[in-house]
C-alpha cells in the first residue's frame, strides 16, 4: 500500500471526524440561539446536547458521532484498503477530538470511538457497548468507564489479532487493528483527563 493512499485515507478520516455534530444539531434544535459550546458543560457532545436541547436531540448527536467513525473507517478502507481502514477510523476519532475549525478543541470522542469500532471491529463492538454500559453503572463516573473501556478495547484487539478471529465485516486483524485500539484509547483518555483538568481550572 502506498504512502500516498494512507496519507489520503488519514485526511479523509480526519475531515469525517472534524464534522460539528453537536454545533449543527443544537443550531438546528434552536433556530440559532444556543452555542453548545458555551452551554452546560461546554462539551460539544451528545450527552451536553441532551441536558442543553433535549433528549432526541442528543440522541441524534450520538448517531451523527458514531456515523462520522464508522464512515472514516469506511472511507479508509475504499482509499487504502484495510491499512487504510485502521488508518481513517483512528484520525476521525483524532478529528472529532481535535478539529482544526475549533481551535482542536472539540468533544470527547466516545460516540465517534464506538462509530470507528463498528465500522473497523465489528466483531467486538456488542462486547465494547457492553463493557460501556457496564463500567459506566459499575463506577458512576464517566472518565473511570473510559478508562475501564479502553483497556479492555486494546486488549480485545491483542487477543484478536493474536488468534486470528474473525471480525465480521471489519478487515483482516492485524497489528494495525491493535495499533487503531491502542491510540483511539489513549486519545478519548487523554481528552477525559483534559476536561477534567480544564473544569477545575489546573489545565495550562
Amino acid at each position: 500500500m502506498s504512502f500516498r493512499r494512507i496519507v489520503e485515507s488519514a485526511a479523509i478520516g480526519y475531515l469525517l471526524g472534524t464534522i460539528p455534530s453537536a454545533d449543527i444539531v443544537s443550531r438546528i434544535a434552536t433556530r440559532g440561539s444556543v452555542d453548545i459550546r458555551s452551554e452546560g458543560s461546554g462539551n460539544p457532545g451528545g450527552f451536553n446536547t441532551m441536558r442543553v436541547v433535549g433528549k432526541k436531540w442528543g440522541v441524534a448527536v450520538i448517531v451523527a458521532d458514531v456515523a462520522k467513525g464508522a464512515l472514516g473507517g469506511w472511507a479508509g478502507r475504499t482509499v487504502g484498503g484495510d491499512a487504510g481502514a485502521y488508518v481513517g477510523a483512528t484520525a476521525s476519532i483524532a478529528g472529532h477530538i481535535w478539529p482544526v475549525w475549533f481551535g482542536f478543541n472539540g468533544g470527547k470522542g466516545i460516540g465517534t470511538a464506538g462509530g470507528a469500532a463498528l465500522g473497523v471491529f465489528p466483531a467486538y463492538w456488542p462486547i465494547d457497548a457492553s463493557v460501556v454500559a457496564l463500567s459506566a453503572a459499575a463506577t458512576r463516573n464517566s472518565e473511570r468507564s473510559a478508562q475501564i473501556t479502553a483497556a479492555a478495547w486494546t486488549v480485545a484487539s491483542i487477543l484478536w489479532w493474536r488468534k486470528r478471529w474473525p471480525n465480521a465485516w471489519g478487515p483482516e486483524p492485524s497489528a494495525g487493528l491493535v495499533a487503531f485500539s491502542a491510540a483511539g484509547s489513549a486519545m478519548v483518555v487523554l481528552k477525559f483527563r483534559q476536561a477534567r483538568l480544564a473544569a477545575s481550572g489546573t489545565a495550562a
